[in-house]
């Protein structure tokens, strides 16, 4: 299978010389397609991506800011695409910020992204450092490892379907006033004769926060199944993420961010995630806002779902919806049309 690289060009200086050294290793002996442009992301729906974003010390790169406009405008130009990103930029800063909004933007035009899609290059490589020590090299040689092993997944990885998959929901919302519910209501109704689906509530009370143990502690008790806090996540949430092969996570948007709940479980998975990868296993998300920002929460669920906890993202794994008072969300124009195209992006993902 082949790749496409999409490797706008930095603007100025040196930004991007150390990626082209990179790319040069990751891809060498692959058939290789390289797009350096806006104008020529046409006729690539299907393929394997690999955007290779350097970023210099503004974080900003304008030819990829053509690219954005072009993937926000045209909602299947990148349709059945599956990709990796790999970001590198000439200080500490930036590199995160900008790989979350390109695979939100990736997301939307029909691209799905593999479990972990993203080689970060700061400017120090510090972040670098542990891989470099288990692997025995430098920095600069952890970052061309992590490039090469990133172009091969992208090029063979191929999601596990299911003839009755098993679909975990997470939420810690209210059922009688939660339009997020209400659109998830609509949803399960569409799942359910050909998905296990099962609801647990992260309600207040229900749930403690990760306080930050040492490494090797956290990697004790998920060898044992468990974490040094116990609760409603060693009981309940982690049994059910094991035998799930995709999440749903229903996130209200009160303050721009995911809710404390939530949170809480994306930190406490950590325990569980020592032990095991999530490749394997799919994140869906609805999103819904009482004025704007539905798609910061949508990012930060990527970074940290996607892109550290390893979980797949297929294509367009959010639905983003504004609504305010109880009920607006299901009198939204045009509504069960998109509930209706959501419900059938989770079967087509998860079903044989």
């Amino acid at each position: 299978m082949s790749l496409v690289l999409i490797h706008p060009a930095p603007d100025s200086g040196w930004a991007g010389q150390r990626l082209n050294g990179v790319l040069r290793q990751a891809l060498a002996g692959k058939e290789v397609r390289v797009l350096r442009t806006a104008e020529e992301l046409t006729g690539i729906a299907g393929e394997r991506l690999l955007l290779a974003l350097p970023l210099g010390d503004t974080g900003i790169n304008l030819e990829y800011m053509r690219m954005l406009v072009r993937l926000r405008k045209e909602r299947s130009l990148l349709q059945g695409c599956t990709a990796g990103l790999i970001v590198d930029g000439a200080g500490e800063l930036y590199t995160k910020s900008a790989a979350a909004e390109a695979a939100l933007a990736l997301n939307r035009a029909g691209c799905a992204l593999v479990g972990r899609p993203l080689v970060e290059g700061t400017g120090s490589l510090a972040n670098f450092q542990v891989q470099a020590n288990n692997l025995g090299v430098d920095l600069m040689g952890a970052y061309r490892h992590a490039a090469q092993e990133l172009a091969e997944r992208v090029e063979g990885f191929v999601f596990p379907k299911k003839e009755r998959p098993e679909v975990l929901i997470l939420h810690a919302s209210s059922h009688h006033t939660s339009n997020t519910m209400d659109l998830w209501s609509q949803v399960r109704e569409k799942l359910e004769e050909r998905c296990a689906i099962r609801e647990i509530g992260l309600r207040n009370g229900t749930l403690s926060d990760c306080s930050g143990c040492p490494y090797t502690m956290c990697l004790h008790f998920g060898e044992q199944g468990g974490c040094f806090y116990g609760g409603v996540m060693q009981d309940e949430v982690y049994p059910a993420v094991r035998s799930a092969d995709a999440l749903v996570l229903l996130c209200p948007n009160y303050n721009d961010a995911l809710s404390a709940n939530l949170t809480a479980f994306i930190n406490r998975l950590t325990a569980l995630f020592r032990q095991t990868r999530f490749y394997d296993k799919a994140v869906f998300a609805i999103v819904v806002s009482g004025y704007s920002g539905g798609d910061m929460v949508a990012r930060q669920i990527i970074a940290a779902m996607n892109m550290n906890k390893s979980f797949y993202l297929p294509q367009n794994f959010s639905m983003i919806k504004t609504a305010n008072s109880p009920g607006q969300a299901l009198a939204l124009p045009g509504i069960q049309e998109r509930l209706a195209l959501f419900g059938q992006n989770i079967l087509d993902t998860l079903c044989q």
